[in-house]
């Protein structure tokens, strides 16, 4: 199934009657969602779900030498929808991945329950969530304690995500880039060579649900039909090692700003490229597919900040 030759004329062609069911359902979809998704900048992309009868953790200003715990971040990712343990397992993550709560800094439990006003259970579960993380430790007679960045568990989608809002934004943006680099161009390589007739259709429907977004101006739709595009095509490679690896795309993706990659510029270019790796997976054309995928994923104008040259020695 070939999708670059009519690539051009899709957008002219994005009328309700003319979308394919799956494209209608998704792009209805994207319409009704909440639109705190958008935005360079924006620190509000992911609201939380609001439980009935239960308030969102306050965000005291704490004084004394505990007063950084008060700087609160507003926005939730991964740990979203879960109510006070998730809200504060993204406030009290924010604030360690920031800066704001240093290495070696001491949290007390009981503290943090009578400053955010939540519950023991609530703090234990919150803090052994990031402890999982790689963020904090806990230990019988020290307690628990801001673990230092060697000790981060740095592919966490959550933790991803914070450094991308905070002071590391730069690094994390350029490392995300550079990891893509790596895995997305072998992925559409061993993509071709794998012939998954309902995993390639799948394919199919995300440029056409891209093309008709774009014809319509949908930014939103059109941005989860490229990180399902992405993830998909992680899938057709058949390699669980790449799939595990799946969580730094869909994070990379929606973190705005940085190097303008193709999947960072909607257009025509970017469904043209999308459209290209699809083409070159259905004829099992694995170099075209990671040719694709490479023009793509380049940083215009500077490709040199996403493809160093190699270091001399």
């Amino acid at each position: 199934m070939l999708f670059t030759k009519d690539l051009k004329g899709v957008g002219d062609r994005a009328d309700k009657g003319s979308v394919s069911t799956l494209a209608h359902t998704m792009m209805t979809a994207a319409r009704s969602a909440d639109s705190g998704l958008a935005g360079p900048g924006e620190i509000d992309r992911y609201p939380y779900a609001e439980t009935p009868g239960v308030d969102r953790v306050p965000a005291p200003a704490w004084e004394g030498h505990d007063q950084d715990l008060g700087r609160v971040g507003r926005r939730a990712a991964g740990s979203r929808g879960r109510g006070l343990h998730g809200q504060l397992v993204q406030q009290l993550g924010q604030m360690i991945v920031s800066g704001d709560l240093g290495a070696d800094r001491p949290l007390v439990p009981e503290e943090i329950g009578q400053r955010f006003e939540v519950s023991r259970t609530v703090v234990r579960e919150s803090l052994r969530v990031l402890e999982a993380k790689g963020l904090v430790s806990a230990r019988p007679n020290v307690g628990t304690r801001v673990r230092p960045v060697s000790d981060w568990n740095l592919l966490d989608p959550d933790i991803i995500e914070w450094r991308a809002f905070g002071p590391q934004r730069d690094d994390q943006r350029r490392e995300l880039t550079e990891l893509r680099w790596t895995i997305e161009p072998l992925a559409a390589r061993l993509a071709a060579g794998h012939n998954r007739d309902e995993l390639q259709q799948r394919l199919a429907d995300m440029v056409e649900i891209m093309g008709h977004a774009l014809g319509q101006g949908d930014a939103l739709t059109f941005s989860r039909a490229d990180a399902e595009f992405h993830s998909l095509l992680i899938q057709l490679a058949s390699n669980r090692m790449l799939e595990h690896l799946s969580g730094i795309v869909s994070a990379a993706l929606q973190v705005s700003g940085g190097p303008v990659t193709g999947c960072d510029r909607p257009g025509e270019a970017s469904l043209g490229h999308h459209g290209r790796i699809a083409d070159a997976i259905a004829a099992a054309d694995g170099a075209a597919a990671e040719n694709a995928m490479r023009q793509l994923l380049t940083v215009h104008p500077d490709v040199e900040r996403v493809v160093p040259a190699p270091r001399e020695h």
